[in-house]
């Protein structure tokens, strides 16, 4: 926060979907809900496990009505209904044993109120999710604090105000908002949101991305610091807020909201052309999804593949395992949803103590160094099996690929690929069709990997480089940890080395190579990604107008100069400062530099 006179103050929080808004506020006032420890009898325990179970099916029904209520107005709300299997995965963590049997067995073993033993309960639950290395399986614990709540609200019998009651345009202040409450804002009313809680990968942030309202998140004392009523001025593309502006500030504002709507014109005409530099480079752009339903996102922002479907949604929020027929009718739907373009599907990428409730493990000390990804998929080959037969089964409906995360070497990757070799042997003897030729690629991640790229790549039909891990594991950086998370430096030296390599061991045998980390949707990357000679890159599908904006307005002869004298430098910082520097030069009137964080 910054305080800049008696009434005015600036937040800073994160941009999640841009836009520039001036408008009043409207503070949703939902008091955190915090419940206090309570004891209860023996006598009381059954009553009170009653009451719990009660209150869970009260939350379900209300969610089931929003469900439907969502249905028959999706078409009013900006095409979201694509969003409803999000309903599905509270109402999946409703029935979860995690939240049901655990906090039942609370009440009864330690003879505390219902309240208490969920949050209990939850804290648990958040603990776990908040050790996760991954950025977007840690951003999952918002959609169980929002299931909780949703159940507390029934326990304590908790009234709030309701996003109904706006009926003028607004700016939408909350503590946080679940996806279902976003889904359900009138787009007419609400014209932008703010919150404390989120980031940039939650479940709120991608909805808001694809409503292409402007919200910003992560504020942590927005409804602190915000009265209904004030007057706003909401960057979205910035992630800043100023309340109580001066007629200075606003008169500069809305010549940026004016030149962010003129950028996205140009963006949305530019959006089924070719990503084609100026001497004729070709790098194709993809993008990455997390359910069928994003498949569409795809097509709709221009993308010409999927370049990474993650297949960790399936898994997660259950009590039991999928099934061959759920992965194969599910890669099928996002096969027709993607309108034959080829989707990347990589196999399960979680750690054991996150595939099932069962298999919750709070002794877990480093998960991202654990059992996980492929070493998982050796582990319970099973598993493995059926995603595979899944996988292989919906390759008969459309262009898919398969590839491998975790990989460390190459009997890691043979000893795949020759499980997936009896797996399609087994379909061959059933008579069951699937795509005899489909490729079979390897995440780049792990340092191992990138080193020895020359010798895996005779192995497979392409590399699929994962910066975000590869960044992480080969700099020693823990980029969650705020004491360290400075150290992770996506343009450092030995990241530049590392990549170059490993393009050039690909290459030399004559296969692709795509980057699917964050690095391949930030626009300061794009020409040194570009220049290195990549392939694909593949992204959020809000990123690709954006990176293919770029991409039209260079050559390919300036990336390669560029990354030439990026490798000269010995120190992360002054790659990043040349970058930045050139990128500056060439967009000086385009706002791709403030949305490279979008």
């Amino acid at each position: 926060m910054n305080k800049t006179d008696s009434n005015q103050c600036i937040l800073q929080g994160i941009g999640v979907s841009p836009g520039v808004v001036i408008g009043r506020a409207f503070l949703l006032d939902r008091a955190k809900l915090k419940p206090v420890m309570e004891k209860i009898s023996s006598e009381q325990v059954q009553a009170e496990i009653e009451r719990y179970l009660h209150a869970i099916a009260t939350a379900r029904q209300e969610l089931l009505d929003g469900h439907e209520k969502l249905v028959e107005t999706s078409a009013e709300n900006n095409g979201n209904q694509k969003h409803l299997y999000l309903f599905d995965v509270h109402l999946m963590m409703m029935d979860d044993k995690m939240l049901t049997d655990d906090t039942v067995k609370l009440i009864r073993e330690k003879k505390i109120s219902a309240e208490w033993a969920l949050n209990l309960n939850v804290e648990k639950i958040k603990k776990i999710f908040n050790r996760m290395d991954d950025p977007y399986m840690r951003e999952r614990q918002t959609d169980i604090t929002h299931v909780a709540e949703r159940i507390l609200r029934q326990l304590m019998k908790s009234d709030y105000d309701s996003i109904e009651k706006i009926s003028k345009n607004v700016i939408l202040i909350a503590h946080d908002l679940s996806p279902a409450d976003t889904m359900q804002l009138n787009l007419n009313k609400v014209k932008a949101f703010v919150t404390d809680l989120g980031g940039r990968t939650s479940h709120t942030a991608i909805i808001a991305r694809s409503m292409e309202i402007p919200a910003v998140v992560g504020l942590e004392r927005a409804t602190e610091m915000i009265n209904g009523g004030n007057q706003l001025i909401v960057d979205a593309i910035d992630g800043r807020i100023i309340v109580s502006p001066t007629a200075e500030q606003i008169r500069t504002y809305k010549e940026k909201a004016e030149k962010h709507r003129f950028f996205q014109q140009q963006l949305i005409q530019n959006r089924d052309l070719a990503p084609l530099t100026k001497d004729g480079y070709t790098i194709e752009l993809a993008a990455n999804i997390e359910s069928p339903e994003e498949a569409e996102s795809s097509v709709s922002h221009g993308a010409g593949a999927i370049g990474l479907y993650r297949t960790e949604f399936i898994y997660l929020n259950r009590t039991d395992l999928p099934s061959e027929e759920e992965h194969y009718l599910t890669y099928k739907r996002a096969l027709q949803n993607a309108s034959g373009q080829e989707i990347t599907i990589r196999t399960l990428d979680l750690g054991y103590d996150k595939l099932s409730s069962h298999a919750f493990h709070e002794d877990t000390i480093n998960p991202a160094m654990g059992l996980r990804g492929i070493r998982l998929c050796f582990k319970q080959k099973e598993i493995f099996r059926q995603q595979l037969r899944g996988i292989l089964r919906a390759s008969h409906h459309g262009k898919v690929r398969i590839l491998f995360p975790m990989i460390s070497g190459v009997r890691d990757s043979r000893q795949a690929i020759g499980i997936l070799t009896e797996v399609k042997e087994e379909l061959r003897h059933q008579g069951i069709p699937f795509d005899e030729n489909i490729p079979v690629g390897v995440m780049i991640e792990v340092p191992s990997a990138a080193i020895i790229a020359d010798l895996l790549a005779p192995e497979v039909d392409y590399f699929s480089v994962g910066t975000n891990d590869l960044i992480q594991y080969t700099l020693a950086v823990d980029r969650v940890n705020e004491h360290v998370s400075c150290f992770y430096e996506p343009l450092h030296p030995s990241i530049l080395r590392l990549l170059q390599s490993t393009i050039e061991a690909a290459h030399g045998n004559g296969i692709p190579v795509c980057v699917c980390g964050e690095m391949a949707g930030e626009p300061l990357y794009t020409l040194v990604l570009m220049g290195l000679g990549l392939d694909q890159l593949s992204m959020n599908p809000l990123s690709v107008p954006y990176i293919k904006k770029i991409i039209r307005s260079s050559t390919y002869k300036e990336a390669r100069e560029i990354v030439a004298k990026c490798l000269t430098f010995k120190v992360a910082t002054e790659v990043e400062e040349y970058v930045a520097e050139q990128m500056h030069q060439r967009f000086p009137d385009d706002l791709l530099m403030n949305l490279q964080n979008n």
